[in-house]
């Protein structure tokens, strides 16, 4: 008698387009994810193109962002509760964090690096879905597409430094901001609520390691015997007022 997983494998369509339908049913959400990340990186490439209303691209590659986050947040929560715990939770979510980013940044003046974590976060899940995508269709299938998302996950820890040093970076840049006009006197306060949270991140440690990263840099700088004593002060108070602001961690496993 054949056992479940043969009839499984039996029903099973053949790698090919019928495949590719088959897997699109089943996974509504995860297509809807992979359709908004695809949008992400047209419109940012579209803002750096010397054609085109390079604002209206700037929003949109935010918009697409802020869906994909917001999908992504009702995946991992799909049933929603007004409690205190419920928002607690949420607060967590990576994705609840890239909501709040990409809102911050519809609110300020088109700023180039504010795309640069949003169109390298969906790069990476668009890569890493894309392969699942042309296993439906066959192994054999479009070799070339293959080839480059393999380099695109070979990169991806690197990918995710760079990511979390623009987070870092984008602070100092908020203040200016505002006495350049284009930002709002909110901002700041509402990005360093959004890099505390990325700092707290228990599924994505990397913001977190890059502070720490960045503090052994400085302070190293700064006991470097060549280093001016005016320069090795203002490096050790800057470091004292980033120890301050920065919120505790505590040690909880991601769910």
């Amino acid at each position: 008698m054949p056992s479940n997983s043969d009839n499984t494998e039996g029903n099973a369509p053949a790698p090919g387009m019928a495949a590719l339908k088959a897997h699109i049913a089943l996974h509504k959400i995860e297509m809807a994810l992979w359709c908004t990340r695809v949008l992400t990186i047209i419109f940012t490439l579209l803002y750096f193109m010397p054609f085109g209303n390079p604002e209206s691209s700037y929003n949109k590659a935010l918009i697409a962002n802020a869906a994909t986050s917001a999908l992504r947040l009702h995946q991992r929560h799909p049933r929603m509760a007004f409690s205190r715990e419920f928002l607690a939770t949420v607060i967590l979510e990576d994705s609840c964090h890239y909501v709040l980013y990409s809102l911050i940044f519809l609110y300020v003046t088109p700023f180039s690096l504010a795309l640069l974590p949003v169109f390298l976060f969906s790069l990476i899940h668009f890569a890493s879905y894309s392969l699942t995508l042309l296993d439906t269709l066959g192994q054999n299938s479009w070799w070339g597409a293959r080839l480059l998302i393999s380099l695109v996950e070979l990169q991806s820890r690197n990918i995710l430094n760079w990511i979390a040093y623009t987070e870092i970076i984008l602070m100092p840049f908020m203040v200016i901001l505002i006495f350049m006009g284009r930002a709002g006197l909110l901002s700041p306060f509402l990005y360093y609520q959004f890099l505390t949270m990325r700092y707290k991140s228990q599924r994505n440690p990397y913001t977190r390691n890059k502070f720490h990263d960045l503090r052994v840099f400085l302070e190293s700088l700064a006991n470097h015997p060549q280093t001016p004593g005016f320069i090795k002060k203002l490096i050790v108070s800057l470091i004292d007022v980033v120890c301050r602001l920065c919120p505790p961690v505590t040690n909880m496993r991601a769910q």
